[in-house]
Protein backbone atom coordinates (compact mmCIF):
# COMPACT_ATOMS: atom_id res chain seq x y z
CA UNK A 1 0.00 0.00 0.00
CA UNK A 2 2.80 2.38 1.05
CA UNK A 3 4.78 1.42 -2.19
CA UNK A 4 2.27 2.41 -4.16
CA UNK A 5 1.10 5.97 -2.58
CA UNK A 6 5.28 6.87 -2.65
CA UNK A 7 5.24 5.88 -6.20
CA UNK A 8 2.79 7.77 -7.21
CA UNK A 9 4.03 11.07 -4.88
CA UNK A 10 7.30 10.04 -7.01
CA UNK A 11 6.03 10.23 -10.25
CA UNK A 12 4.38 13.85 -9.41
CA UNK A 13 0.61 12.53 -10.17
CA UNK A 14 -1.99 11.86 -6.79
CA UNK A 15 -2.74 8.80 -5.42
CA UNK A 16 -6.07 7.25 -6.42
CA UNK A 17 -8.73 6.73 -4.44
CA UNK A 18 -8.38 3.13 -4.93
CA UNK A 19 -4.83 3.34 -3.91
CA UNK A 20 -5.75 5.24 -0.51
CA UNK A 21 -8.22 3.21 1.31
CA UNK A 22 -7.57 -0.60 2.46
CA UNK A 23 -9.01 -3.08 0.08
CA UNK A 24 -11.40 -5.77 2.62
CA UNK A 25 -10.78 -9.21 1.10
CA UNK A 26 -14.84 -9.59 0.50
CA UNK A 27 -16.86 -6.72 -0.86
CA UNK A 28 -20.65 -6.85 0.40
CA UNK A 29 -23.84 -7.08 -2.25
CA UNK A 30 -26.29 -4.38 -1.79
CA UNK A 31 -29.23 -7.63 -1.05
CA UNK A 32 -26.28 -8.75 1.82
CA UNK A 33 -26.01 -5.26 3.14
CA UNK A 34 -30.17 -5.09 3.07
CA UNK A 35 -30.41 -8.40 4.79
CA UNK A 36 -27.88 -7.10 8.18
CA UNK A 37 -29.52 -4.02 8.72
CA UNK A 38 -33.36 -6.43 8.84
CA UNK A 39 -31.23 -8.70 11.09
CA UNK A 40 -30.84 -5.77 13.48
CA UNK A 41 -33.87 -4.88 14.03
CA UNK A 42 -35.42 -7.28 16.09
CA UNK A 43 -38.04 -5.16 18.19
CA UNK A 44 -41.33 -3.26 16.22
CA UNK A 45 -42.17 0.34 15.91
CA UNK A 46 -44.86 -0.17 18.68
CA UNK A 47 -41.82 -1.28 20.53
CA UNK A 48 -39.63 1.08 19.97
CA UNK A 49 -42.22 4.07 20.54
CA UNK A 50 -42.98 2.23 23.90
CA UNK A 51 -39.54 2.49 24.92
CA UNK A 52 -39.22 6.49 23.59
CA UNK A 53 -41.63 6.42 26.16
CA UNK A 54 -40.57 5.09 28.91
CA UNK A 55 -36.97 7.37 28.75
CA UNK A 56 -39.15 10.12 30.10
CA UNK A 57 -39.67 10.42 33.95
CA UNK A 58 -43.18 10.31 34.66
CA UNK A 59 -43.36 13.67 36.60
CA UNK A 60 -42.72 14.85 32.87
CA UNK A 61 -45.18 12.63 30.99
CA UNK A 62 -47.96 14.91 31.83
CA UNK A 63 -46.74 17.97 31.16
CA UNK A 64 -45.19 16.57 27.55
CA UNK A 65 -48.93 15.20 26.75
CA UNK A 66 -50.65 18.32 27.34
CA UNK A 67 -47.99 20.10 25.45
CA UNK A 68 -48.42 17.98 22.62
CA UNK A 69 -52.37 17.94 22.78
CA UNK A 70 -52.52 21.69 22.75
CA UNK A 71 -50.41 22.09 20.03
CA UNK A 72 -52.10 19.69 17.87
CA UNK A 73 -55.41 20.89 18.90
CA UNK A 74 -54.21 24.86 18.04
CA UNK A 75 -52.57 23.57 14.74
CA UNK A 76 -56.33 21.37 13.87
CA UNK A 77 -58.52 24.28 15.24
CA UNK A 78 -57.25 27.52 14.86
CA UNK A 79 -54.30 27.49 11.96
CA UNK A 80 -56.65 27.53 9.33
CA UNK A 81 -59.33 30.33 10.29
CA UNK A 82 -56.05 32.32 10.47
CA UNK A 83 -54.63 31.54 7.29
CA UNK A 84 -58.34 32.40 5.87
CA UNK A 85 -58.28 35.66 7.68
CA UNK A 86 -54.67 36.35 6.26
CA UNK A 87 -56.13 35.27 2.58
CA UNK A 88 -59.52 37.30 2.33
CA UNK A 89 -57.65 40.84 3.41
CA UNK A 90 -55.00 39.69 0.80
CA UNK A 91 -57.39 39.58 -1.65
CA UNK A 92 -59.47 42.71 -0.58
CA UNK A 93 -55.76 44.83 -0.94
CA UNK A 94 -55.79 42.91 -4.59
CA UNK A 95 -59.58 44.21 -5.14
CA UNK A 96 -58.06 47.96 -3.85
CA UNK A 97 -55.47 47.64 -5.80
CA UNK A 98 -57.32 47.01 -8.83
CA UNK A 99 -59.99 49.65 -8.36
CA UNK A 100 -56.96 51.91 -8.14
CA UNK A 101 -55.78 50.93 -11.33
CA UNK A 102 -58.73 51.11 -13.29
CA UNK A 103 -60.81 54.33 -11.84
CA UNK A 104 -57.46 56.45 -10.47
CA UNK A 105 -55.28 56.93 -7.38
CA UNK A 106 -58.56 59.02 -5.58
CA UNK A 107 -60.91 56.02 -6.26
CA UNK A 108 -59.56 53.64 -2.89
CA UNK A 109 -58.79 56.33 -0.59
CA UNK A 110 -62.80 57.74 -0.58
CA UNK A 111 -64.52 54.39 -1.42
CA UNK A 112 -66.47 56.07 -3.97
CA UNK A 113 -66.14 57.90 -8.08
CA UNK A 114 -65.35 60.97 -8.23
CA UNK A 115 -67.72 61.54 -11.14
CA UNK A 116 -70.63 58.84 -10.07
CA UNK A 117 -73.90 60.30 -10.45
CA UNK A 118 -75.15 61.72 -7.12
CA UNK A 119 -77.28 59.62 -5.00
CA UNK A 120 -80.97 60.06 -5.20
CA UNK A 121 -82.57 62.40 -2.44
CA UNK A 122 -84.98 60.31 -0.43
CA UNK A 123 -83.29 57.25 -1.04
CA UNK A 124 -80.32 55.73 1.27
Amino acid sequence: FEAAVTMAAVAGEPPSPEELLPKGDVEKTKEELDEDDEEKLDETWSERLWGLMEMFPKRVRFPRAAVWIGTTSFMILVLPVVFETEKMQIEQQQQLQQQQILLGPNTGLSGRMQGALPSLPGKI
